[in-house]
């Protein structure tokens, strides 16, 4: 039995929505890349034509900016409800890493003109947390810019890394073996910290920079007493 007027209607009018479109868009770029969003896949995934789809956006560019802004509204979207601005900042800063861990795309995105779009809100969430920790307000730019683009820096490099390695475990095996072997006269703190690299978790040695950042901005900026 052919599907009814008012099925076709409800599935052609979630096809053409915006937020479809950018939706089926961040599940093309999870599965495949910045390389793997054409608009004549995303018409095959939609199951409709090109001008519907221009209708909504005008070109590729604005439709990556889009998926990016969509990813990073989500993870700024649960307000951390957390005890201290320490805390909430530390709670921001995960849920941002684990957001380009997942969608790993981001991160170039972040980098280009999207980011210009993403960088008020961004930079709104964070700042608010840094006016919080008692920071001066001749301050907040610079304070709230470091912990940005630590956040984002480290995010990105993870990103970049889990792309070009297959096997982590077997890599960083590999390296922590070679820094063992290094000349002791010549290499004795990379000697010592070979067995720390084999072992180490890469969220947790992020929230650990996250939480020397935050010491540092609480030694600097004492709360008032």
């Amino acid at each position: 039995m052919p599907p009814s007027r008012s099925g076709r209607s409800q599935r052609r009018t979630d096809a053409l929505s915006r937020e479809r479109i950018v939706e089926a868009a961040v599940e093309l770029l999870d599965a495949a890349g910045e390389s793997g969003l054409t608009f004549r896949v995303l018409t095959e995934r939609l199951a409709t034509g090109p001008g519907a789809i221009y209708w909504h956006v005008a070109n590729r560019g604005e439709l990556l900016a889009a998926a990016t802004d969509a990813v990073v509204d989500a993870a700024l979207a649960a307000e951390p409800a957390e005890p201290t601005p320490q805390a909430r900042i530390r709670a921001l800063a995960s849920s941002l890493f684990d957001t380009i861990d997942a969608h790993p795309w981001v991160a170039a995105q972040l980098s280009g003109s999207s980011w210009q779009a993403a960088a008020p809100r961004i930079l709104e969430v964070v700042g608010r947390q840094v006016g919080a920790l008692g920071v001066p307000e001749a301050n907040w730019f610079t304070v709230t810019s470091v912990l940005v683009q630590y956040i984002f820096g480290a995010a990105s490099q993870e990103a970049a890394n889990s792309d070009v390695l297959d096997d982590r475990a077997t890599y960083l095996d590999a390296v922590a073996t070679t820094w063992s072997q290094l000349d002791p006269d010549a290499y004795p703190f990379i000697r010592t910290i070979a067995p720390q690299l084999r072992d180490h978790d890469d969220r947790e040695e992020f929230l650990a920079g996250i939480d020397l950042i935050l010491s540092g901005i609480t030694a600097q900026y004492p709360p008032a007493g």
